[in-house]
């Protein structure tokens, strides 16, 4: 099915041959997952109403509403199926919560415009110093943090994308490549690039331990 592995197909087939009960056994395999992706792109200013299970669990409805559709024709990996639909809920949770603030000029400066809410440069800042900086730093936080997204800005804007999905949400590069609609060697190419890329800003960053 759609290149899904072994253990998705196998849960696919049993869920379209009535046990249902089994849903629940493949949105688990695929949480984690998800949860990464939403953290990522879930904007900052709606962050106070709204967590990444919140989204989740409206992505799950409507995936679970739309399952005969997606077994009747798996036109892709049942995964981004699934995180494809999680974006589209994430989309319209925005629109919801912000209106006509969704394109605020003062936004951080998006990774990249596809087809899903974009990462920023913040979440993405955020999220490495949280990996690699002490406890003991906190107060070198929020200066560092305003450094690496300046950095990250200067950054190819797909090269940033590739690595968001291969570092970030874990994506394989097939996967990556498959969502950039772009081949695998590109996809590849690029994510070397971006790691290379990253390790030179944060070498250049004040008591940041490197672990990328």
């Amino acid at each position: 099915m759609a290149e899904n592995s072994a253990e998705t197909t196998d849960l696919l087939r049993a869920i379209a041959a009535g046990d249902r009960a089994r849903w629940g056994e493949l949105l688990t395999r695929h949480h984690e997952r998800l949860k990464r992706m939403v953290a990522l792109r879930l904007d900052q200013r709606v962050q106070s109403r709204l967590d990444a299970s919140d989204v989740i669990q409206e992505a799950y409805l409507e995936a679970s509403a739309r399952l005969p559709e997606y077994l009747k024709q798996p036109a892709m990996p049942f995964f981004l199926w699934l995180r494809f639909l999680t974006g589209q809920k994430l989309h319209e949770l925005h629109r919801r919560h912000l209106g006509v603030k969704m394109r605020d000029a003062g936004r951080e400066v998006s990774l990249y415009r596809g087809g899903l809410p974009e990462a920023t440069s913040a979440a993405l800042a955020a999220q490495l110093l949280g990996h690699l900086t002490q406890p003991s730093q906190a107060a070198m936080r929020a200066e560092m943090k305003l450094q690496l997204q300046e950095a990250l800005n200067r950054m190819d804007a797909l090269d940033r994308e590739v690595l968001v999905l291969r570092h970030f949400e874990q994506l394989s590069n097939a996967e990556a490549a498959r969502v950039l609609d772009i081949q695998e060697a590109a996809a590849s190419k690029r994510y070397i690039r971006a790691l290379r890329r990253l390790k030179e800003i944060l070498s250049g960053l004040p008591g940041v331990q490197e672990e990328i």
